[in-house]
């Protein structure tokens, strides 16, 4: 989905701050990179959507949140739209690697997951709540999900297959679902 599809399907506000996390990200990027030229091992670590784990604070216990609020764990339209995830310590293992052997100024994708559907996050909400799960139209997102809405419209499958090349990083936490399922997201 281009920036044009999501203006023509009214998230607007979507693009502008897409824009606005570009810019941050692009600003933030170029200061390391900098600091790599001038003799600094410096590299930039881009974290997914959805950084999973006991503590959790994110997006994944926003959404829900917002399921039990309204009684039901929805997603957009038929929801095959995705989000990266990693486990926290996956993570954390992805940084010290990257403090230990990355080339200066490598850009590390810490996705564990490529990509996880918000029609399955929302399945798992759901049987995790005993609520019900059902697709909204684009229309409805803004009310259900609130500040949200612009987020789970979001598709963004991300490759760490470069980053798992580089530095021989293997995730070895629990996917997104299963950690949802076994670590008390729903409690």
């Amino acid at each position: 989905m281009t920036v044009g599809d999501l203006r023509r399907l009214g998230f607007e506000h979507l693009c502008n701050t897409l824009r606005e996390w570009a810019a941050l990200r692009a600003a933030t990027e170029a200061t390391v990179l900098a600091a790599a030229n001038h003799g600094v091992r410096a590299s930039v670590v881009r974290l997914p959507p959805s950084v999973h784990g006991t503590g959790d604070h994110g997006f994944v216990p926003a959404l829900i949140d917002i399921a039990r609020r309204t009684g039901v764990s929805a997603f957009i339209d038929d929801g095959a739209n995705r989000w990266p995830a990693v486990h926290r310590l996956d993570a954390a293992r992805l940084f010290r690697l990257a403090l230990e052997h990355a080339a200066p100024g490598a850009r590390l994708h810490a996705a564990a997951e490529e990509g996880v559907t918000l029609c399955a996050i929302a399945q798992a909400i759901g049987a995790g709540l005993g609520v019900p799960v059902r697709s909204l139209a684009k229309d409805e997102a803004r009310t259900h999900f609130d500040w949200l809405a612009d987020f789970v419209a979001i598709d963004n499958p991300t490759s760490s297959a470069l980053t798992r090349n580089s530095l021989g990083w293997r995730p070895e936490e629990p996917e997104l679902l299963t950690d949802m399922r076994d670590s008390g997201y729903f409690s």
